[in-house]
């Protein structure tokens, strides 16, 4: 997969570090997330992964067949590959395969959601900006323990893309199945604001300092 990296910008030999892998939204591309993260280089590898299919002007992870309902064998691939590739960087980079967080928005932000779900425990942190969980990753996917998962849920109140009750019902989801969820809603649609932006970014410091 095509792939933006950013590291720390002096890498101690023999040190592995954690790793944020950041997911886009539809027809965007892994510049545009780059911004959210600003800074965080310092302490992690950042992956920001273009989405495999061209989506006018960009890219995406994978197509849709009606509202909240992606195309099955589409969304299917696009998840293997984006752990296929969490598998690659662990492997090809000095990571720490005990601290990854994944984090996207929209269409990134379902897919972190799933990998949390698909990867469980091997994923540290989970931050979903504005996502969902699709109907059939909840009931036919293999879902791994994650008591040991962080996840951090936000969505926007007035949403008119992916409805505010969506991004409820994932956190509702989570904390059933024993995750540690924070859940912040803003008075946004589907964006990511400023606060949205700052609070994030604090859980993630926050966790590692925990971890």
């Amino acid at each position: 997969m095509i792939y933006e990296l950013r590291k720390p910008p002096h890498i101690e030999p023999n040190k592995i570090y954690p790793a944020i892998f950041v997911l886009h939204g539809m027809g965007s591309n892994e510049q545009n997330m780059l911004p959210l993260v600003d800074g965080l280089e310092d302490l992690f590898y950042i992956f920001s992964i273009r989405g495999p299919l061209t989506q006018p002007p960009g890219f995406s992870y994978f197509t849709i067949q009606g509202y909240g309902q992606p195309h099955r064998e589409v969304f299917d691939q696009g998840t293997a590959q984006l752990s296929n590739f969490i598998d690659y960087a662990v492997e090809r980079y000095p990571v720490d395969p005990d601290c990854l967080y994944v984090l996207g928005f929209s269409q990134g932000a379902i897919l972190a959601m799933t990998l949390g779900l698909t990867l469980g425990n091997r994923i540290s942190g989970v931050v979903a900006l504005s996502g969902y969980i699709p109907r059939f990753v909840k009931e036919e996917y293999t879902i791994k323990s994650v008591d040991q998962l962080s996840v951090f849920i936000s969505h926007g109140v007035v949403d008119n893309v992916l409805p505010y009750e969506w991004g409820v019902e994932s956190n509702k989801y989570f904390r059933g199945l024993g995750a540690q969820v924070t859940f912040q809603a803003y008075p946004e649609g589907h964006t990511v604001s400023l606060k949205n932006q700052q609070d994030f970014i604090k859980w993630i410091l926050d966790h590692l300092d925990q971890s």
